[in-house]
């Protein structure tokens, strides 16, 4: 098929961007031990675009807080660039963006997207924030206020968040993933786009197998808890992608086989959702 390996990911270039090694994540609730991660190793290079997909409750977004310093792993190493991912979050140096878009529903969303300069102590550079909205196509609404937006534009509005200090990695956590189809489809399309801007090195956690095929340059499945990496997908598409190629057969055949992957998962987990 389009297997990369089934376990551990090697590097695929000496500038990769980030780098996790036997990353492991054990959570205490209750006094009971729950491992969430399980021996972790995943190379990703400067400039690409991963996805990671696997049952409910796998550790993706476990993972993703991980590479955000939101998390510490209970051993292993997460680095980015050769350093701790806490130091890249210090220097204000990714962005993140989750379901729950966030923003501050009492800021308009032009001061939204300047929310990051303020927090490091920056000068607002208000060149860098038309820049923005105009990409996530909201120069219209910088005075608009959350409330008066829809999902997918508070959506992009969280996007344009995430990407004003140009951080050196994005982290998407399921970023559509409260949307309906037709909506997540086409910020699918405007995600694409922002990205080809600067090909910023990206990890998008999903549950939407086609969102991941459409987005990425690779697709990392994860097992059930503790999750581990079961298999990687080389995505066999260029660039532009286009909803054309959403209907060949490869892209389809492609689906099917991650889609069935997941279904055993879930089945042998007993999920039924």
């Amino acid at each position: 098929m389009y297997r990369s390996d089934t376990c551990a990911v090697p590097s695929r270039s000496k500038n990769t961007g980030l780098s996790l090694r036997g990353v492991h994540k054990t959570f205490h609730i209750k006094g009971k031990e729950v491992k969430a991660v399980d021996g972790i190793d995943l190379d990703v290079a400067n400039g690409e675009f991963i996805a990671l997909i696997g049952p409910s409750g796998c550790g993706k977004s476990t993972l993703l807080r991980m590479l955000a310093a939101l998390e510490n792993p209970t051993s292993g190493t997460v680095e980015i660039d050769g350093r701790p991912s806490a130091e890249l979050a210090k220097a204000h140096r990714l962005g993140v963006a989750f379901q729950d878009h966030a923003l501050l529903p009492w800021l308009s969303i032009f001061d939204n997207v300047a929310l990051p300069f303020r927090i490091a102590g920056r000068p607002v550079d208000r060149d860098r924030i038309n820049e923005l909205l105009a990409l996530v196509g909201l120069s219209e609404f910088e005075r608009a206020r959350p409330k008066q937006l829809s999902g997918g534009m508070r959506q992009r509005t969280s996007i344009a968040r995430a990407l004003a200090l140009q951080p050196g990695v994005l982290l998407l956590d399921e970023p559509f993933g409260a949307l309906d189809a037709v909506t997540r489809r086409h910020l699918n399309g405007e995600l694409q786009r922002i990205w080809l801007k600067d090909s910023i090195t990206t990890v998008l956690v999903t549950h939407s197998v086609d969102e991941a095929l459409y987005l990425a340059d690779r697709i990392v499945v994860m097992s059930s808890r503790p999750g581990r990496i079961l298999q990687v997908v080389d995505v066999p598409f260029g660039r532009p992608r286009t909803r054309e190629m959403t209907r060949s057969k490869t892209f389809h055949d492609i689906c099917d086989e991650l889609t069935d992957a997941l279904r055993g998962l879930d089945q042998d987990t007993g999920n039924t959702s």
